[in-house]
């Protein structure tokens, strides 16, 4: 049965990228690159384990939020989460480059495709419903004119008051 994610043009490059970047890695495994110190043969590994995770990251963030109850705030946050990690498909996929990585058509492949996400990507955040929301008090995801301390409920929909304090409970 197909998750309704699954048929997101978003998401179909999403998987595309993770698909790519799972033959460059096993490429990259087998390439001999250039490095003269321990440092640098472990920036490579890193560069490598890097392109792997954010590389499922990317369609995870998606199909977290690709549902019709997703708050605002949640989709922004996963928004801003995807971003970092196709940002760093891209550094990843330059270290190793510099590093003396030989099938470099693979890299500009892996940059095309980025780029193509990119441009799903905007369009996809233009989906998200700015006021199906709740205030995030931290600041960074609320929709216009909403500050992070303006209160979602009025105090008359609460269902118990919190300025009434019971003594005799202590």
């Amino acid at each position: 049965m197909s998750k309704p994610w699954e048929h997101l043009p978003i998401y179909k490059k999403a998987d595309e990228i993770r698909t790519l970047v799972d033959s460059v890695v096993e490429i990259a495994i087998e390439s001999i690159m250039n490095y003269s110190t321990e440092e640098e043969g472990k920036m490579i590994d890193d560069s490598i384990n890097y392109l792997v995770d954010n590389s499922i990251l990317i369609p995870a963030k998606i199909a977290e939020v690709s549902h019709d109850d997703a708050l605002y705030d949640q989709q922004m946050e996963s928004a801003t989460l995807i971003r970092k990690a196709a940002k760093e498909l891209l550094a990843d996929a330059k270290t190793l480059q510099d590093f003396g990585f030989k099938e470099t058509e693979y890299l500009d492949v892996l940059r095309a495709e980025v780029e193509a996400f990119r441009v799903l990507f905007l369009e996809w955040i233009d989906t998200f419903d700015p006021w199906n929301y709740v205030t995030d008090n931290w600041g960074l995801f609320n929709p216009p004119n909403i500050d992070f301390d303006d209160d979602d409920l009025d105090d008359d929909d609460l269902p118990f008051d919190f300025d009434d304090s019971d003594d005799d409970l202590f």
